[in-house]
Order: structure tokens, then sequence, then C-alpha cells
């Protein structure tokens, strides 16, 4: 797995977003292209934002349990997998907001540092590792600029 918190890797993937254009069609799934970058975004946003509830006990449990293996762990996502209410972007949504926004975002992350990021709490998982951080940002965004062909 790639290190996102490592610069030569943030360029590449901020390269890989700047192949994309507003014409840019996935390969697979229901999403246009602005819709995926917000998409992409929901995950920074539950880092430096205050947007999503917070998932209560039973439900924070569950995520944990049964959900977390699956985003944290180092096997790749299934093309058309289901995806957390809090993700789907059914909106219109415009390109080169929502493409500065993720950048802006992905270029925080890597100057916050990978040790800013050990042990801090995550929305919907609790305490990660730094290793889990960096798998839940780099397998999500490697998984849909693969689905857009980048």
């Amino acid at each position: 797995m790639k290190n996102i918190f490592d610069s030569s890797v943030v360029q590449e993937v901020i390269k890989r977003i700047n192949t994309l254009d507003s014409n840019s069609t996935a390969q697979w799934g229901k999403m246009n292209i602005g819709q995926m970058l917000a998409h992409c975004s929901v995950t920074y946003e539950m880092v430096y934002e205050d947007t999503y509830p917070k998932p209560k006990e039973l439900k924070k449990w569950m995520l944990k349990k049964f959900i977390k293996p699956v985003v944290v762990g180092e096997k790749p996502y299934k093309k058309n997998g289901r995806t957390a209410p809090q993700y789907l972007i059914t909106d219109q949504k415009e390109f080169e907001k929502e493409k500065k926004r993720l950048i802006d975002f992905i270029y925080k992350t890597q100057e916050l540092g990978a040790s800013h990021f050990e042990g801090k709490t995550s929305h919907s998982f609790g305490p990660l590792t730094t290793k889990e951080w960096n798998i839940m940002f780099y397998k999500h965004l490697d998984h849909h600029l693969q689905q857009f062909g980048v």
C-alpha cells in the first residue's frame, strides 16, 4: 500500500486527479465525476469538519466489528460495492470546486503527517494506527481514481 503521508505519493495522486476533467466517465458505478470527487472528500470531512453525526454505541460497535476490517484492510474494494449513507452523493456537484476541495484535503493530510494520525480517533471506528489511516485514505482514493480510468 502506498503511503499517502509521503509527498511523492501525494504528488502522484494529485497528478492522477488533475488528469480528470469534467467529461471523465466512470468505468463502473453510478457516480459522475463531480459526485465521485465529493464522495472522496467525505472521508476527509469526517476528520476535519463536524459535518456528520457520530454513530451511537450500537452502530459504532457494528461499524468497528464488520466494516472497519474492510476499510482499513489492505484488500482492494470490490467494484460496485455498497457504501455508507453519508457517502452517497446523488445531487450534482461542480467538478472544479470538488477537485480543488479534495486536493486541499489531501495536501492538509500530508502536511499534518503520519505522526498526527497515530492513535487519532476515527469518526466511525475509534482510534486508528497511522497504517490504518493511510490505508483508509489511499485505498479509497485509488479505488475511485481507477473507477475513472486514472
